[in-house]
This record gives structure tokens, C-alpha cells and sequence, in this order.
């Protein structure tokens, strides 16, 4: 299956939505050694669309772990759920930052399972919230308490 050229404007458009972190683990972009990839939520293998209600900025620690997955393993419940979805879900539904903010915990099966399939608490992910907490850019604004 050919994968299809995403247009300009809807890079742009989910770019800006994103406000250049990462959907899933929350890293800049600025800040990234790789750019951010356009991820089909639900993979276009899996019959997903190239439309902005299935695109995702993600970084490309989260979009390989990712790959083509939709659901995963609640590691508490052991029980298949579906993947934190950006354009359904609500961010702080399922995720809360921890106390010193550096790592993300998972308040719902989903938030759980994605923290896990997508390892949204890689040692390089927490390297770089130390990093940015240093500098006063992390937690995000629009991810921080008052979201």
C-alpha cells in the first residue's frame, strides 16, 4: 500500500493544533533532535484517512512506538483498551503530571496503556522535562493544572 503524501497545509494545520509538542508525551518540537512526524491515529493500514481529525504530531520516540497500534494492555486491569486518541480524547482526562512533574501518570485504562505502549516515560522524555523545567518551559502551559 502506498502511503499518501500529507499536503502542506494540513502539516501546518496539525502542527498548530499540536502547538509543536508532541500529542502523546508532550516534547517540543524546538527541542527535538528529529522533527516531529504526522501520525495517523488510526494507521491508514488499518483504514485510517489522511484528515485532520486523524492526524497527530508526535515525536518520533512516540510514533515508532506507536507504529500501527490502536489499542494496548491496561497494565492494571490486564485488559485490552483502546490508545489515548488526541482528537476524541481529553488530555487530562487520562494523564496527570506527577509531583515534580517529569513523568506522566495515567489515571484511566487508557491513559495507562498508552503511558506503557508508547513509553511516554522514556529516560530520554524525563531528561528532557528536567531540561525544560530548568528553563521554565515545562510543564507546557496548555498541559500544566489549568488545562
Amino acid at each position: 500500500m502506498t502511503k499518501k503524501r500529507i499536503p502542506k497545509k494540513l502539516r501546518q494545520l496539525v502542527r498548530e493544533r499540536a502547538r509543536g509538542c508532541c500529542e502523546y508525551c508532550i516534547c517540543p518540537d524546538s527541542h527535538a533532535t528529529q522533527e516531529h512526524s504526522h501520525d495517523h491515529i488510526t494507521p491508514e493500514d488499518l483504514g485510517g484517512k489522511t484528515v485532520a481529525g486523524n492526524l497527530a504530531l508526535a515525536c518520533q520516540g512516540c510514533n515508532n512506538a506507536k507504529y500501527n497500534k490502536t489499542h494496548a494492555l491496561d497494565p492494571v486491569s490486564r485488559e485490552l483498551v483502546p490508545l489515548y486518541h488526541p482528537r476524541k480524547d481529553q488530555w487530562r482526562e487520562h494523564f496527570a503530571w506527577s509531583e515534580d512533574s517529569l513523568t506522566l501518570l495515567g489515571l484511566t485504562p487508557t491513559g495507562r496503556a498508552t503511558i506503557e505502549a508508547l513509553r511516554l516515560n522514556r529516560e530520554g522524555v524525563i531528561n528532557l522535562r528536567r531540561a525544560l523545567k530548568l528553563e521554565g518551559k515545562h510543564p507546557p502551559p496548555h498541559r500544566s493544572l489549568s488545562e
